[in-house]
């Protein structure tokens, strides 16, 4: 269990590295060079920094802005996103923001801004889907997602759709319309790519096999809130009788789920799958800590 452990970490760790340095390098050689703007918190960082060259003559690199920019998310984040997440997010937007600086900034591809946007957008993508696959993010609008989600259970959508607009409105004034549509490109394949790698749906539902059914799911409504459906069910191979956990929730909130699970029975299953719509008896997180509340104020009353 602790070579197990010790692999873990060992692999958390390198895709931590590997992905700093792939959304940096991809920065510095095919987006920034090229004028592409990247989606979020990176674009509008790429932005101030052509508006203060413009301005004032002064060049500032942008791997600067962006961690100057994520200090007040982080902020946010340790109030409403969850301290470990934001730590290790912020960590993580602070290695970028380094790499960025130290790595020299310069073209791979010449004369083809098409090629820059396309193969940009993917490695950002590709490096961001495994991010939230082991747990943490590249900061930024991952932070303001988390924060949204857990405080209110609203979409991070719309904020990232008016953002990267904006982004492509002032892009396509200051630099040019043709670039504002290389940029759509960018912003498109790191979308998509993400999807594919991490999960394209906003809530998604957990199937937890487990031997220790109620345990796991007093450790999960400790951490997530979330209503949680025990069904009994046994193994075609061994006739082993277990019981299979349902639980619909936030793509958001998968890292914990599976930590938790884990955590509790290491040899559980979970398979997930994603869910179109929950339209009735999907609170947001803020409504389940109300009705816990009414619950224990009406036991303590009994």
């Amino acid at each position: 269990m602790e070579m197990a452990s010790r692999r873990g970490y060992g692999v958390k760790l390198g895709v931590f590295l590997l992905a700093g340095l792939v959304i940096a390098g991809a920065m510095n050689t095919l987006m920034i060079p090229n004028n592409i703007f990247s989606a979020g918190i990176s674009g509008i960082s790429q932005l101030m920094s052509l508006f203060i060259l413009a301005t004032f003559g002064i060049q500032v690199d942008v791997g600067l802005l962006l961690i100057l920019f994520n200090m007040p998310l982080a902020v946010i984040g340790w109030f409403y996103a969850g301290r470990m997440f934001t730590i290790i997010s912020f960590v993580q937007n602070a290695y970028i923001s380094g790499l960025m600086m130290v790595l020299p900034t310069m073209s791979v591809v010449q004369g083809d801004t098409m090629l820059a946007a396309i193969f940009g957008g993917l490695l950002m993508g590709a490096a961001i889907g495994l991010t939230f696959k082991f747990g943490f993010s590249t900061g930024g609008m991952d932070i303001v997602a988390v924060a949204v989600q857990r405080t209110s259970g609203g979409s991070i959508g719309r904020i990232s759709l008016l953002i990267n607009g904006l982004i492509v409105m002032i892009a396509g004034l200051s630099i040019g319309w043709q670039n504002a549509m290389y940029t759509i490109v960018g912003i498109y394949a790191t979308s998509a790519i993400l999807d594919a790698i991490h999960t394209r749906h906003q809530k998604v539902t957990a199937f937890i096999v487990t031997q220790q059914a109620e345990k796991v799911a007093s450790a999960l409504q400790k951490r997530l809130m979330r209503g949680i459906t025990i069904l009994p069910s046994s193994g075609a191979f061994l006739h082993q009788d277990s019981h299979t956990l349902m639980i619909v929730l936030s793509r958001y909130e998968l890292v914990e789920l599976k930590r938790v699970t884990k955590k509790v029975d290491p040899s559980a299953f979970i398979n997930i799958i994603s869910t179109i719509d929950a339209p009735q008896g999907f609170s947001t997180e803020a409504g389940q800590i109300q009705i816990q509340s009414e619950q224990a104020t009406a036991s303590q009353s009994v």
